[in-house]
């Protein structure tokens, strides 16, 4: 089964940030669909930002134990594109082209290259499509 849809940090922040409501809810349902379905996926750099903000910046911080448990539960069955350098070469062609930033245009890569169709962020312009991959925001009616 084909991998088609991207999911980049803010999505997988929301399903633990229980301040966020509606957020939260359509968060968390995104994020079992993805485990379930095996149809969505995340990058090295998704699993650090996640890891990073969860542990240290978040209003709730996850403690190591809750972060390892997520970490094995949801974020490593998620991750399937790891760093090498085509990859970085195609964020700073992505970046010089679309005008993202590094960071953005390193999801963007990665999308790319796990052969995603979609990619669900609220950080990018939504309903723009870049070489076949169309980014959405999720939360737009919450």
């Amino acid at each position: 089964m084909a991998v088609l849809t991207f999911l980049d940090s803010n999505v997988l922040l929301y399903q633990l940030d229980a301040n966020e409501g509606r957020k939260q809810v359509l968060a968390g349902e995104i994020v079992r669909e993805a485990i379930g379905g095996s149809r969505a996926c995340i990058s090295f750099q998704v699993v650090q930002e996640v890891l990073n903000i969860a542990t240290r910046k978040a209003k709730r911080l996850l403690d190591e134990d809750d972060a390892a448990i997520y970490l094995s539960n949801v974020l490593a069955p998620l991750m399937r594109v790891l760093p090498d350098s085509a990859l970085y070469g195609r964020a700073l062609s992505t970046q010089k082209r679309w005008r993202y930033s590094f960071y953005d245009s390193l999801i963007i890569a990665a999308a790319l290259q796990a052969g995603c169709k979609r990619l669900l962020t609220e950080d990018m312009q939504h309903g723009q499509v870049i070489e076949g991959l169309r980014i959405e925001n999720p939360f737009l009616a919450a």
